[in-house]
């Protein structure tokens, strides 16, 4: 005979396993709409440099701006509203952009576009870190990793399509309107966020630590060791994969190299939500693995179009669950200080855009683009021996429940 209250115990943990995707999703969509405010001046360059009357190198620093705001910002502002209600906390940071974006469609006054640009560059700063702490409340400790995977999914979507669909958009409507549309989808998301997203209140101040003693907690900095050479290396390749590919004959097909990788990326952020909770560490030690190894491939077959391509997917697959990993990685070694030590990421994580960018730059004016491989080879195989070595706090092994997870 079935028994009815074993079938109601089933139906329970089943919803009980279930991940409150709405809510997640507007956090992805969150992540979404601060990686487009951030990189839809590149695309749009020569018609954001004639509309606003400077050449093209002035309104590059628009990109500039906005980085520079994050960095500011990430860490103090993180601190300032710690007690305030999360939700509160994340409509700021959405109305933020609402209103930021709005001056930039509006904006004829190149001075006034940079400020505007700056201050949604703060938001985003707020933004980034508050979204990996406010997944992991939402659902029960084994299934934080899941849940940060679907809230970290907006940065490689808005990569892979949102960015060359915007840029597609706004050299057919205008960059006014582009960053309009922008606007009217920080508009949505404000009702998705009041009618979806749960809220929490901040920390007491019994539950706030100082910023030295997050710092100082034992995994802490090896985990943003391994984020500043990891996203170093990254980001030398990245910012230049044009100069790469042409080695190898593409520089007619950087669209399709670009797309590959976001494709491959949002296949590793699906396999990372797969495997984050049960095997953190070996699927970080793997990605760093692959980048070192297709960093290799790169450096002695440059001019190989079929070794491009194939060590263009695997480093997407590599690099597309490297958000989930290590804001997963910081925030259990970092428990109740999550939310300080997933601002101090955001502010390594940034630095290490910028340092990639210059550290290219040099590289390609005074050796050239065959350089690259073989300095990122290094970057990964640094961050490779400090994850390795980095056993008992950073990136311990087994299950993140046998570990030493906290709720934050």
């Amino acid at each position: 005979m079935p028994n009815p209250e074993r079938s109601i115990d089933i139906q329970r943990d089943s919803r009980a396993e279930q991940l409150p995707m709405s809510a997640l999703l507007a956090l992805a969509m969150t992540g979404f709409i601060c990686i487009l405010t951030e990189t839809l001046p590149a695309g749009l360059l020569p018609l954001l440099a004639e509309g606003l009357h400077v050449s093209q190198p002035l309104a590059g620093q628009t990109v500039t701006a906005y980085a520079l705001g994050s960095l500011i910002a990430a860490i103090p502002l993180t601190i300032a509203t710690r007690r305030w209600p999360r939700r509160n906390v994340l409509l700021l940071t959405i109305v933020g952009f609402l209103l930021f974006n709005s001056v930039t469609a509006l904006s004829s006054s190149y001075t006034l576009t940079l400020i505007a640009r700056f201050f949604a560059g703060v938001s985003a700063g707020l933004a980034w870190s508050l979204i990996a702490g406010y997944a992991r409340r939402m659902v029960e400790p084994h299934q934080q990793g899941r849940a940060l995977a679907v809230a970290m999914a907006g940065t490689p979507v808005a990569l892979s399509l949102g960015v060359p669909l915007s840029t597609w958009l706004g050299n057919i409507v205008g960059w006014r309107v582009a960053f309009g549309i922008m606007s009217f989808l920080t508009l949505v998301l404000i009702g998705w966020v009041i009618a979806r997203v749960p809220n929490y209140p901040g920390q007491t101040s019994a539950q706030s630590l100082a910023l030295r003693k997050v710092a100082a907690t034992p995994g802490v900095v090896g985990v943003l060791a391994v984020v500043a050479t990891w996203m170093l290396g990254h980001n030398v390749l990245y910012t230049y994969v044009a100069p790469l590919v042409s080695l190898a004959g593409l520089s007619l097909h950087v669209d399709v190299v670009l797309l590959v990788f976001g494709i491959a990326a949002l296949i590793g952020i699906w396999i990372t939500g797969k495997i984050v909770d049960g095997h953190l560490r070996k699927a970080v030690l793997c990605s760093l693995a692959g980048f070192a190894g297709i960093a290799l491939a790169f450096g002695l077959w440059p001019r190989q179009p079929i070794i491009i391509y194939l060590g263009i997917a695997i480093w997407g697959l590599s690099f597309g669950g490297a958000a989930t990993l290590l804001q997963t990685a910081l925030a259990d070694a970092a428990g109740p200080g999550a939310d300080a030590a997933l601002s101090m990421n955001v502010v390594v994580w940034n630095s290490a855009i910028a340092g990639g960018g210059l550290l290219g730059g040099a590289l390609l004016d005074h050796i050239g683009a065959g350089s690259f491989s073989w300095v990122v080879m290094i970057f990964a195989l640094v961050s490779l021996g400090i994850a390795f070595f980095g056993r008992s706090h950073a990136f311990p092994a087994g299950h993140r429940q046998h570990g030493h997870v906290e709720q934050p």
